[in-house]
């Protein structure tokens, strides 16, 4: 174990380096002027992009799918074809099966643990095109749609029918619903409507063979043997490629409340959750913690300014919280009362609250939450772990975190810059980022497999909601069992004997 770990940390801080065709066993090939020809058959010249072919594409204009959005993961692909129907993945996947042909699955190539770009010169499959709506029924609320629909623009498309998306992301605007659900995204609606493991209604997949899965049902109900859908959902594209999701969305809250609290210790943020479930239950839809550095970090580029400065003196972290309910002035009676209970009480778990008072004021709250991450990409290189723990440790982490590179002399303006902490307490899932100058080896040593053994021994998770991807293939172990990892082994070996699908993401190659 220690010497595969080591190769996926050399990965980490220079991909490039990746020797693919020495990793995996057997070898998969690589895409040739012959194969490029052979998709030309069934592909429109769009759909080709191609370094190699007849009218060979500039290696400029692959760069998009084969780098990660962060900067931190660099493929070496010579092709990406971006087909329009389940037809054209079928054939796709079909030779690239015959020939062995390595196929990395991508949507909108948002991921922060490199899952949807290649570590090596595999095939990219971008589904870009695939981004019609098949059918909805706004009487049960269920959506068909193709895997590359924007999650942004299905969340417009079923407004007017009064119906919202499950899932709500920050990158809402460029992510794509079928990479959603090989994720299992969580997001900022899963307190309210759970995961996609039960929003999910059917799949249509393209199996590594080439043939195609088609349990795109609409039955709410189908009790017949196994639920295969699920072995899809967080599978990352290593099982199959998903080509149409049919997913329940549920009705438009009729009115929808938010409100910033600013808190002056950690310790008051439990507590505090307690009494917003129980003072408003029903309407509760989201609460969301941010610590006092990542606060200060998106006011600081200009993601919104919820509270003025004599109101944030003092605070150690902010809470923001969301209602969804029927009745506007029963969800903001309700908050009201919320809130003077909280600024009343003998001793107030708040320092103040800010609740919006019109639509703008809504969207700015969300925006300061929401635009963290970009600010983060501003402020520097991230290294950002998703991770499930106990509520009560949040903030033992993020500072423990700290104090090793603190400990390792790593803590300054030309090294790590800040290390912060949010995300979504209602489930449990935090943010820890690591803003740095650069990614360097050093800070690469120092924080792993730190955080990882960190992790597992709150018997928390090293991937809450993002995935494993390339960056935690050799961490699996700290959250799954050797029985466990064993069993997805050999579910995956059923299934992609070849291992030409997303190879080296999730499960280590050997």
């Amino acid at each position: 174990m220690l010497a595969s770990r080591s190769v996926t940390r050399q990965l980490v801080r220079n991909p490039r380096r990746w020797n693919h065709a020495a990793a995996a066993s057997p070898p998969l090939n690589s895409v040739t002027e012959q194969d490029v020809a052979h998709f030309a058959k069934f592909l429109a010249p769009t759909s080709i992009l191609s370094t190699i072919g007849s009218t060979p594409t500039p290696s400029s204009e692959l760069s998009i799918y084969n780098n990660d959005w962060m900067g931190k993961y660099y493929g070496k692909a010579t092709t990406v074809l971006k087909p329009k129907t389940t037809e054209e993945v079928s054939k796709i996947v079909k030779h690239c099966w015959e020939r062995r042909i390595g196929i990395v699955p991508q949507g909108g190539n948002t991921g922060l643990v490199g899952g949807s770009v290649p570590i090596g010169n595999e095939l990219v499959l971008n589904l870009g095109n695939m981004s019609k709506v098949r059918s909805f029924d706004p009487v049960s609320g269920i959506l068909v749609a193709d895997a590359g629909c924007i999650l942004q623009s299905l969340t417009d498309y079923v407004a007017p029918h009064n119906h919202i998306m499950p899932l709500d992301l920050g990158a809402k605007g460029s992510c794509q619903i079928g990479g959603n659900v090989a994720t299992n995204a969580g997001g900022l609606r899963l307190l309210r409507y759970g995961s996609l493991h039960g929003s999910v209604i059917g799949l249509e997949v393209v199996l590594p063979d080439g043939s195609i899965m088609d349990q795109l049902t609409t039955l709410r109900k189908d009790n017949t043997g196994y639920d295969l859908k699920q072995l899809f959902i967080g599978a990352e594209g290593t099982l199959g490629i998903i080509t149409g999701v049919s997913i329940l969305t549920p009705s438009a809250p009729q009115a929808s409340n938010n409100v910033i609290l600013a808190l002056p210790h950690f310790d008051n943020v439990l507590p505090l959750f307690k009494q917003v479930k129980k003072e408003l239950s029903e309407i509760l839809s989201a609460f969301e913690f941010i610590d006092r550095t990542a606060y200060d970090l998106a006011v600081k580029h200009g993601q919104g300014r919820a509270l003025n400065d004599d109101e944030v003196e003092g605070a150690q972290c902010f809470v923001l919280v969301e209602t969804s309910g029927g009745k506007r002035e029963h969800d903001e009676e309700k908050l009201n009362d919320l809130l003077e209970n909280l600024l009343t009480a003998d001793e107030p778990l708040i320092n103040t609250g800010v609740l919006s008072q019109n639509p703008a004021q809504f969207s700015s709250l969300w925006a300061l939450r929401e635009g963290v991450t970009e600010a983060v990409s501003k402020e520097g290189k991230a290294y950002k772990y998703d991770i499930s723990v106990p509520l009560a440790t949040f903030k033992d982490v993020v500072d423990q975190t700290r104090e090793r590179l603190r400990s390792k002399g790593l803590l300054h303006d030309d090294a790590v810059m800040h290390v912060m902490g949010y995300g979504h307490v209602g489930d449990g899932n935090l943010h820890l980022n690591i803003v740095a100058k650069a990614y360097t080896p050093e800070i690469t040593d120092a924080i792993e497999p730190f955080i990882y053994e960190l992790v597992a021994s709150l018997k928390g998770s090293v991937s809450a909601e993002h995935g494993i991807g390339a960056m935690k293939t050799h961490a699996l172990h700290y959250s799954k069992s050797d029985v466990s990892i064993k069993l997805m082994k050999q579910i995956k070996q059923l299934m992609d004997p070849r291992g030409i699908m997303n190879p080296g993401k999730v499960l280590e190659m050997n």
